[in-house]
């Protein structure tokens, strides 16, 4: 990427995050007494930096301490979409009322003392809710039929897991229960669907996290591809240190399985932003296939569905949205992808895009559960 689309990109994102922290700072600000303001300022102040401050020191040492940072930054950020959306529906109200003449002057200053008891409640309350939601994966399954011919593989069961971010806030209990879920689902192949790593490569070298990973034997292998959090953390440091741990990381490549079962594995559509190289289309990657046979594609981002249905895809799988990870923001990755979350099928091409089974920013879903994908294939060709 380059250097001025870093600096426009942060700007945008920092001009955000400054207006929504301004608006419910005042919102507090404006129904405390003079005497209390500077101590709440300083609070206040403190609280809204967490997360920049850890991901400063992350980037530039990873500790405990900015693993804490990162995790107690990440719950603000929580609060920050709850407050900003309650605290918007209260002015909403008030607007309202006064326009029917049900509140008056005399009456405002009750009205924003109970709208900011009222919206930090439900804040806490849902973000409670939502991290006990998030430390509770389960395992979604899938039965689908391919009427493709295959050499004596009547049938394949697949374990998909996407959006690991292992780093400062997914780590060593959260990888060794996604082990225990793979081994007690018995798959004949695994496939990791992009952003295995957080970003920054440090949290998760510090303790070695991809170690406690010890994905099920299987017949048929386990494989990798890339998520823009690969690129964002440096590749050429991350996708050798996942190809360290005998994980094989597809980049623009195609395999046959047993059975002759082919599977694409795509680069990220945001490499180009960081290496300037577009990554191969589907009809490249197609060319020399043998469309008599199954064919699987990776790919990060639920993106150019139409293409894998034009170019004979019998199953695409894809993570990247988090189904929004936290409400309503759903809404919004359902305006963008033309499937946010779940299954569909386009013509012969079945889709299936994972919530994930880690997160970004808080350790907060309110929108769906963490998730590793069991998906059963039954091939119906004529052998």
């Amino acid at each position: 990427m380059k250097t001025s689309q870093y600096i426009i990109f942060f700007l945008v994102v920092f001009t955000v995050y400054f207006i929504g922290n301004l608006y419910i700072f005042l919102k507090g600000y404006n129904i405390l007494p003079r005497g209390n303001r500077l101590l709440y300022s300083i609070i206040f102040a403190a609280l809204a930096s967490i997360f920049i401050i850890a991901k400063i020191l992350e980037s530039r040492h990873s500790t405990v301490f900015s693993d804490i940072l990162n995790i107690a930054g990440g719950f603000w950020l929580a609060f920050l979409v709850y407050g900003f959306i309650f605290f918007l529906l209260s002015d909403v109200i008030i607007i309202v009322l006064r326009i029917a003449g049900q509140a008056g002057p005399e009456n405002i200053p009750v009205y924003r003392k109970w709208a900011f008891i009222i919206t930090v409640s439900l804040s806490a309350l849902l973000i409670t809710g939502g991290f006990i939601n998030a430390v509770i994966p389960v395992v979604r399954k899938y039965d689908i039929r391919i009427d493709k011919q295959t050499d004596n593989a009547g049938s394949l069961r697949i374990a998909a897991v996407s959006d690991i971010h292992l780093g400062s806030i997914i780590r060593k209990r959260s990888i060794k229960k996604l082990s225990r879920m793979l081994e007690d689902m018995k798959p004949d192949a695994v496939f990791l669907l992009g952003d295995i790593i957080d970003g920054e490569l440090g949290p998760v070298l510090r303790g070695d996290l991809l170690q406690y990973f010890t994905g099920p034997h299987t017949k048929d292998g386990l494989y990798a591809i890339t998520g823009n959090h690969e690129f964002i953390g440096g590749a050429q440091r991350t996708i050798p240190y996942i190809e360290s741990k005998g994980i094989r990381v597809l980049m623009d490549e195609i395999i046959v399985l047993p059975g002759g079962i082919q599977v694409i594995g795509r680069i990220d559509r945001d490499a180009f932003r960081y290496s300037g190289k577009p990554r191969k289309t589907i009809e490249e990657l197609v060319r020399d296939i043998d469309h008599s046979r199954p064919l699987i594609l990776l790919d990060h981002q639920p993106m150019e569905l139409g293409e894998s249905e034009k170019y004979g895809v019998d199953l695409q799988l894809s993570g990247h949205t988090h189904n929004g990870q936290l409400w309503p923001l759903n809404y919004i990755i359902n305006k963008i992808f033309e499937v946010g979350y779940g299954y569909r099928k386009k013509g012969n091409t079945h889709i299936i895009v994972s919530s994930g089974y880690g997160l970004w920013g808080p350790r907060v879903r309110t929108r769906s559960r963490p998730e590793v994908l069991q998906i059963d294939i039954e091939f119906t060709g004529s052998k």
